[in-house]
């Protein structure tokens, strides 16, 4: 592989490790948000940045909503957009309420989705227990399907799991990575189209 071709792969990695610190630091308040982790590392196509998701749970904080639930471990709420369940979609985000209709729907009007498969109806906006089953007068009404070890706190949001000034300092280098490769690129093309010129002359 040749240097022109190695400072390439070294721009599309600083791009990519760009964007990934670009789209943390924009959801550093972001309820729920888990940052994706970005890794550089060479191979034989040169230069390549693979992402991952950080499994780091963010800092819960008190709200005093019966509704808000935070998740004590891993796993995710399980949200449908439509009232669909079969359109699942994982969320960290616990900000909830009841509609009118008494389903327990996010910000986004998404339904969250019990243990059984079945979307979530509350009689009314009840706290949840620790394992993730609402009742009502000791009926149980709804579960929440929870990996082991995990429990859910009534009252509560997780907050994003980013760190700022880390994100910055990350956006600040993928900046420089990625302008110093694209430099010496300029001067190695500058560099082959000039030696191409004196080889013509020569001949």
């Amino acid at each position: 592989m040749n240097a022109i071709h190695w400072m390439a792969s070294a721009m599309l990695a600083a791009k990519v490790k760009l964007e990934v610190a670009a789209d943390n630091l924009a959801n550093a308040s972001s309820d729920g948000f888990h940052k994706h982790v970005a890794r550089t590392s060479a191979g034989p196509d040169g230069l390549a940045t693979s992402t991952a998701l950080s499994s780091e749970r963010g800092a819960t904080r008190y709200t005093g909503r019966t509704m808000d639930l935070a998740l004590l471990g891993g796993g995710t709420f399980s949200v449908a957009p439509g009232r669909n369940a079969k359109l699942a979609q994982p969320t960290r985000t616990g900000a909830f309420m009841c509609d009118r209709e008494g389903y327990v729907v996010d910000q986004q009007g998404r339904t969250l989705i019990g243990k059984d498969g079945n979307l979530v109806r509350l009689p009314h906006a009840m706290p949840i227990e620790p394992d993730g089953t609402w009742r009502d007068g000791g009926r149980i009404v709804a579960r929440l399907a929870l990996p082991a070890g995990t429990t859910v706190r009534s009252g509560f949001l997780e907050g994003s799991n980013v760190n700022a000034i880390g994100e910055m300092i990350d956006v600040i280098d993928a900046q420089r990575a990625f302008e110093t490769a694209q430099k010496t690129l300029s001067a190695l093309d500058e560099a082959r189209s000039k030696a191409a010129n004196e080889v013509g002359r020569f001949k």
